[in-house]
């Protein structure tokens, strides 16, 4: 399943890379690709690991980049 998000308040290139590598490693989610210029984050989850996936995603965009939200 992939899924798209707004990113609101991303403010550099090299933050959009640092999540988008650190997003790639959180369990359950398969591929993920963070567009700086477009402000937009796209996911892809493991069958049946999407809300726990998510959840796990949202945190970690909250812990990396405290200034960042997920729409």
């Amino acid at each position: 399943m992939r899924k798209h998000y707004r990113l609101s308040n991303l403010d550099c290139a090299n933050c959009a890379a640092k999540l988008e590598a650190a997003l790639g490693r959180v369990e359950g989610v398969t591929a993920a690709r963070v567009g700086f210029i477009t402000q937009s984050l796209t996911l892809e989850f493991a069958e049946g690991r999407e809300s726990e996936a998510e959840a796990a995603a949202r945190a970690l965009v909250r812990r990396l980049e405290p200034g960042v939200s997920m729409a």
